[in-house]
């Protein structure tokens, strides 16, 4: 696990960096609270950070206050290094965000147990975020996470007048294919969808499954043909070989509706809806295709898609 260690000591620092680095840490370590803020502050912030209490630019209890209030990172256990040991100080420290402390000169033991005391919150921490954010089946990104990151991007794509590539993707016959494998086989059926269309994706795309066995993919960047290789590339996929299931191999199919929003105007909501109707003529169209979507449809598609679906026992 990685660790930052902020301390403008340098034999201080240096002692630290061994005792830490002996402990098998990944030691990232600065003199100043200034470049630890800039750390701190980052998204690939290391999740422990043992701070000195008096550095140049932020002290100690400064960064911890700048961490709880300031930073979008995941959560940072914030150890404090510290000559004060008087209640007073150790209750303004802890009221500041740190969530232990450690007092100087250190001993290595302790700091040792009070480390691997924080490691277990931050793992722990770590478990509970993704059970919030990933869908328990698929792994993937959960339902309120794929919108708040389509609304994100959106804002994005409209604030730099660049564009969003948006896709639902549908796998056809699914119904069928659960009623017939059971749920069990359903599940194996979706996993293996959905490792499948996440293998065709670039590092900061987005998939998360999106409903049932719908998912919902955002492209930042993308344009029309992007969009559109994209989703051919998923449907492709999908189908290239037999899905191995506790029941037996079955082959499936997956329908993908698509849209490309750019514009100082650019709505989440609005392309979804627009998408959605695209994938309604996918599967009206045959299934196991791509319909990119050129302007926004008439009439209310979202009904006539479910009753459709509904009906055709897709």
């Amino acid at each position: 696990m990685r660790i930052l260690i902020a301390e403008d000591d340098p034999t201080t620092l240096l002692m630290l960096e061994r005792a830490v680095a002996s402990w098998r840490y990944d030691v990232v370590s600065v003199r100043d609270g200034n470049s630890a803020w800039e750390i701190l502050r980052s998204a690939d912030s290391p999740p422990l950070a043992l701070l000195d209490w008096m550095m140049p630019a932020f002290s100690g209890v400064e960064l911890c206050r700048k961490v709880r209030e300031e930073s979008e990172a995941p959560f940072i256990y914030l150890v404090l290094l510290t000559g004060k040991v008087t209640t007073q100080d150790i209750v303004q420290g802890m009221e500041a965000g740190a969530d232990d402390y450690v007092k100087k000169p250190f001993d290595r033991q302790e700091l040792k147990v009070r480390l691997r005391a924080g490691q277990r919150i931050v793992e722990l921490n770590e478990t509970l975020r993704l059970h919030a954010t990933r869908d328990s089946l698929t792994g993937l990104w959960n339902r309120r996470v794929i919108l708040d990151t389509l609304a994100r991007e959106c804002v994005r794509a409209a604030r730099e007048g660049t564009r969003v590539g948006v896709i639902i993707a549908d796998l056809d016959h699914f119904k069928r294919a659960n009623d017939s494998l059971g749920h069990r086989g359903g599940d194996a059926v979706l996993v293996e969808a959905a490792r499948r269309m996440s293998r065709v994706l670039r590092s900061y795309d987005a998939i998360g499954r999106y409903g049932g066995e719908e998912f919902l993919i955002v492209l930042p960047g993308c344009d029309a043909a992007c969009t559109e290789t994209v989703a051919q590339r998923m449907r492709q996929g999908v189908q290239e070989r037999e899905v191995e299931t506790p029941e037996s191999r079955i082959r499936i199919t997956v329908s993908l509706g698509a849209v490309v929003g750019e514009g100082s105007t650019i709505n989440a909501d609005e392309l979804i809806r627009i998408a959605d109707a695209a994938l309604y003529r996918a599967k009206r169209g045959g299934r196991n295709r791509v319909e990119m979507a050129s302007s926004a449809p008439s009439g209310s598609s979202s009904t006539a898609r479910a009753m459709a679906l509904r009906d055709e026992n897709c």
